[in-house]
């Protein structure tokens, strides 16, 4: 390979690296004795429950809604669907399905990022119980992971609202492309921060199918909304895990959202130890028996890495 080839694909992967990272808050370097720490919390408790959060998709280059500077919620003016507002109104499914049509492309080519993969280590190896995920993204599962429980569901599934018919988002997409040719200029739409511009006009006519099976106009993403409940097996099932757990170590999640919060609770509950990794204060840093202020991808992939020791 000659040298400008070798200096171009260099040049490219850097680009690649730096668009990954821009939505990652800004953050002070990973101690070393705060890893070893970490790596002496998790000796010898091979079914700890792992709580992950946007944080850890962040480094992918998922943005997350909260985090200062990057979040969705400080870079525009977007906020999260309500269940409720999805439910009732046509024009809000209208909405929610053309922008997400356009946005699909980008967030299911996503590939997961040092973390997941040192979190497939770790069970493998042996050292996890499980990974419980508030992420839609399918990360740990692409990473290899195989006991993950998707704590809000998943964006890779479609199902209706009024019958047990179910498809899988892939598919949907295919059919949703047949239905609307004109949107062939979509990833154009896509803007450089990765939100999705759509002209109103566009999301008029952006049609929907409706269920094959009960013909009900209601199809959603398998995704729990705001506004709307983790399903009770759910819950109660994570509960088990915990209860049979050694601990909890939550990554990358403010723990703002309850359902995440009560794990902390639960744990703390039952006189089992907790630890955090997060860029910033979580909802649960009193509660924390180890906390560390850092990203993820520079704590977890060095765990247990005895290769490079």
């Amino acid at each position: 390979m000659r040298f400008t080839q070798i200096l171009r694909l260099r040049i490219k992967c850097s680009d690649l690296s730096a668009a990954k990272q821009q939505y990652v808050p800004k953050h002070q370097p990973a101690v070393e004795k705060d890893i070893r720490k970490l790596e002496d919390f998790l000796m010898n408790k091979p079914n700890i429950v792992v709580l992950t959060g946007a944080g850890i998709s962040t480094e992918s280059g998922i943005p997350d809604y909260r985090s200062e500077g990057v979040g969705l919620y400080a870079r525009s003016n977007h906020k999260p669907i309500q269940h409720m507002e999805f439910v009732r109104s046509p024009s809000v499914r209208q909405r929610y399905w053309a922008r997400n049509f356009v946005g699909w492309p980008k967030f299911s080519s996503t590939e997961p990022n040092s973390t997941h993969h040192a979190l497939s280590r770790f069970e493998r190896e042996g050292r996890i119980q499980c990974v419980v995920t508030q992420n839609v993204d399918r990360l740990h599962t692409k990473a290899g992971t195989k006991n993950v429980i998707e704590l809000h569901g998943s964006g890779y599934v479609v199902k209706c609202l009024s019958c047990d018919y179910n498809i899988d988002r892939h598919e949907f997409q295919n059919i949703l492309n047949v239905l609307n040719p004109e949107f062939k200029d979509a990833p154009d739409m896509i803007r450089p921060d990765g939100d999705v511009e759509i002209p109103q006009e566009y999301i008029d006519n952006f049609r929907i199918p409706p269920c094959p099976k009960c013909d009900d106009n209601r199809l959603k993403p398998e995704i729990v909304f705001f506004g709307d409940n983790v399903p009770k097996e759910r819950v109660n099932r994570i509960a088990e895990m915990i209860y049979a757990g050694d601990g909890l170590l939550v990554l990358g999640s403010s723990l703002l959202v309850f359902s995440g919060y009560r794990m902390v609770l639960q744990t703390k509950d039952l006189n089992l130890p907790v630890a955090i990794v997060n860029i910033g204060e979580t909802r649960a840093d009193h509660l924390a028996d180890l906390k560390l202020s850092a990203k993820c991808g520079d704590v977890i992939p060095k765990l247990f890495d005895f290769k490079k020791k």
